[in-house]
């Protein structure tokens, strides 16, 4: 049910994904969906809490991959791990960019809050600074620059993609 659940709100987003949808894309009765989930929201809940568990896994996997390597290849091994990683869940990409341009009416924001710790991490990884503690502006927006645009060519792929191909 959770991997149904997250595809559809990748897909969709939050709004867009009703139970229905998901309940016949597992293919059981709704009511055994509410039965095991209870609302959409912890159905939702239980969608992010399970991808900033999987990013978070990613990244340390990734940092331990260039760990010592020049800056020039960390950043390299860097995009190609976490671009291939986000085409095999092309999902992810999408439900951040939901959430980033969404407005929603709960005050749950877990991938909101992650993002800054997301953001210290990759920033020390990368040696743009010391310790989490000292990371300049600059090179926070470093970060978010490359995985802004990470996530949003994985989300467009099929719009970016004939450009490549001209």
């Amino acid at each position: 049910m959770l991997n149904s659940a997250r595809k559809l709100f990748g897909e969709y987003g939050y709004h867009g994904t009703t139970t229905r949808m998901i309940a016949t894309h597992v293919g059981i009765d709704i009511s055994t969906l509410y039965y095991h989930w209870g609302e959409k929201r912890d159905l939702y809940d239980s969608v992010i809490t399970d991808i900033n568990d999987e990013i978070q896994g990613k990244l340390l996997e990734i940092e331990n991959r260039f760990s010592g390597k020049p800056i020039a290849r960390r950043i390299e091994i860097g995009i190609d791990l976490i671009c291939d990683y986000l085409f095999d869940n092309p999902e992810i990409s999408n439900l951040i960019l939901f959430r980033y341009f969404s407005k929603t009416r709960d005050h749950d924001y877990s991938i909101e809050t992650k993002m800054p710790e997301y953001i210290s991490n990759i920033a020390v990884s990368l040696g743009l600074a010391n310790k989490k503690t000292d990371i300049t502006v600059e090179a926070k927006a470093r970060v978010l620059a490359v995985w802004n645009a990470v996530l949003n060519f994985i989300s467009g792929i099929s719009v970016f993609q004939p450009i490549f191909r001209s």
